[in-house]
């Protein structure tokens, strides 16, 4: 893909399943950044950080930005959402979102509706209609299953088109 793309992982879990479906989301990627291996202080805005500050920009640079979170308590991450305060007003605008979720039943569905897609769009961003919401039930010794990967495959599609016409 020769659009730059970016992806956030929200979980505090290096090994988690949202992990694996922004891993597979993402096989052309160009940049992960891992937001659990962020300082802290430069996420909580106590103090200016390199690292914080670089990861922002790769995020602004992005011409698609693909979120990948569990849900905790019917929302995404807590690190997701410290990290997207820091983000400026329009840090999305022009570019393409893919949200992605996990958790342990179907219970939270709707999560990726109701919390992750106003979350992207309060930047600016254009959200792809493929959510991506992946329970335990659908991975197999952390593999997900087959239905899971086309649905990646779906979203990740949509997206590059959505980012080819937004260049154009």
């Amino acid at each position: 893909m020769s659009t730059p793309v970016i992806g956030l992982s929200g979980s505090p879990n290096p090994s988690s399943r949202s992990r694996a479906l922004l891993e597979l989301t993402l096989t052309a990627l160009e940049r992960l950044v891992d937001l659990a291996t962020l300082p802290s202080d430069g996420l909580l805005a106590r103090r200016q950080d390199a690292a914080v500050s670089d990861a922002i920009q790769g995020v602004v640079d992005a011409a698609i930005v693909v979120v990948s979170t569990p849900i905790y308590r019917a929302t995404y991450s807590g690190l997701l959402k410290v990290f997207f305060d820091l983000l400026p007003q329009d840090a999305l605008s022009r570019k393409v979102a893919i949200p992605i979720a996990t958790g342990g039943g179907s219970g939270h569905l709707l999560a990726v509706d109701h919390g992750l897609r106003p979350l992207l769009a309060s930047v600016g961003a254009l959200v792809v209609a493929t959510g991506v919401y992946g329970t335990d039930a659908q991975f197999r010794a952390g593999v997900p299953e087959p239905a899971l990967v086309e649905r990646i495959e779906r979203a990740a599609l949509e997206a590059a088109s959505l980012a080819a016409g937004v260049a154009a």
